[in-house]
């Protein structure tokens, strides 16, 4: 088995290195103080042709599978972006695939060169407040009227809300009470961002200020029919087809963070002079540098494992399961190692490590818990009872 990189792989690495070179960490150091979404960034890659990389080309995308968009999302966070700059671009290459996969050919042609282009911004509105990852309970109801559905309801941790000029919107057609399954009677739509009757209210949080979140509060708001995607009633299955590709990318986007934690904590271990030797010298410094390095060795292999079987067709709930959980844990410990090899320098905000950390416990806790990754192995791997 070959494990290298193809020539066009490694093309697209440095390609996007090259780009994430002008957005330098003065860059993202302000942003992080200031706020604000990264629209220079956004429009870089997007001029550039790398949103949609993973759109058909005949939808002005670039036809390429998840592997290469985990390679893409690994070295825009490894660049120094780190989860600001991976989460500003990250619906463009995974949110869109229900549309690609059970829209129309006219909401193909209509829906994905804007998002490509750069033109329109989406979000992804699926988690409600009392829900959770309770995804089968979700109640903001869209209800079929006339030409349109009108859609009453709420949100929560809707990222880029703030900047969007879309929504893809998952709600309830058909009442819990009136279908045979929970997971029947959710309907899926994109549709235009009408702020007259969507009310957003950023939510305040400890890192990734650039990219918002947000709780999204829906009073009649009106959806043409021409918006749901595919079937009335089998949105649950229309979202479940982006699942998977989120959490192989989540997970690559959390190796590389951890790289680049973990490099800045290797140069400062190399030039940091404690007692007359560089502390680098240190085992007690040295071993769990080592240990990162193996843990986001492995990580990285989980992911392009599960990416593999992904474009292959195959079965892959396992193998994104996996990567996101070994993943986030290995990203995590390796932003914490890189806080603690530079001790109190590493609390100071221009040393970076410390947003490292704070922006690491998103691909931790998100868009899967880590509790939830690991039910999901012991039920459909193991065989073991379901435990919720």
């Amino acid at each position: 088995m070959d494990f290298a990189l193809t020539d066009q792989q490694e093309a697209i690495r440095d390609a996007i290195a090259k780009i994430c070179e002008g957005f330098p960490d003065a860059y993202w150091l302000k942003k992080d103080h200031d706020g604000g979404f990264p629209h220079d960034f956004h429009k870089a890659l997007a001029d550039a042709g790398w949103l949609g990389i993973c759109v058909p080309e005949e939808y002005g995308g670039s036809g390429l599978g998840i592997t290469e968009a985990a390679i893409m999302m690994r070295t825009i966070a490894e660049s120094g972006a780190g989860m600001s700059g991976a989460s500003a671009v990250h619906i463009n290459v995974f949110g869109l695939n229900p549309v690609v996969v059970f829209g129309t050919e006219e909401q193909r042609k209509r829906m994905l060169p804007p998002m490509v282009e750069g033109r329109e911004k989406a979000c992804f509105a699926v988690t409600e407040p009392n829900t959770g990852l309770n995804t089968t309970q979700l109640k903001t109801r869209a209800v079929a009227k006339n030409d349109r559905y009108i859609v009453n309801g709420q949100k929560v941790w809707i990222s880029t809300a703030q900047v969007a000029h879309k929504i893809l919107l998952l709600a309830r057609t058909t009442p819990l009470e009136e279908v045979r399954s929970p997971t029947h009677g959710l309907s899926l739509f994109y549709t235009d961002f009408d702020r007259n009757k969507i009310k957003v209210h950023e939510i305040e949080k400890m890192g990734r200020k650039i990219v918002d979140s947000n709780e999204l509060f829906f009073e009649d708001f009106e959806i043409p029919m021409e918006d749901r995607i595919g079937e009335e009633g089998k949105g649950f299955q229309y979202i479940l087809e982006g699942m998977n590709p989120e959490r192989i990318l989540i997970a690559a986007e959390a190796v590389g963070l951890g790289k680049l934690a973990l490099a800045r904590a290797t140069e400062y271990a190399k030039t940091r002079v404690v007692f007359n030797r560089p502390i680098g010298k240190n085992q007690g410094i040295q071993h769990p540098l080592a240990v990162n390095w193996v843990e986001l060795e492995a990580a990285w292999l989980m992911v392009m494992q599960a990416a593999w079987q992904y474009d292959k067709g195959l079965p892959c709930g396992a193998g994104a399961n996996a990567a996101k959980y070994f993943a986030g844990e290995a990203g995590y410990h390796a932003c914490e190692q890189a806080v603690m090899t530079h001790g109190g320098f590493g609390y100071a905000k221009e040393f970076h490590v410390e947003r490292y950390l704070r922006e690491v416990l998103i691909p931790r806790i998100a868009p899967v818990s880590p509790q939830l990754a690991l039910s999901f192995i012991a039920e459909k791997v193991l065989g073991l009872a379901k435990s919720y």
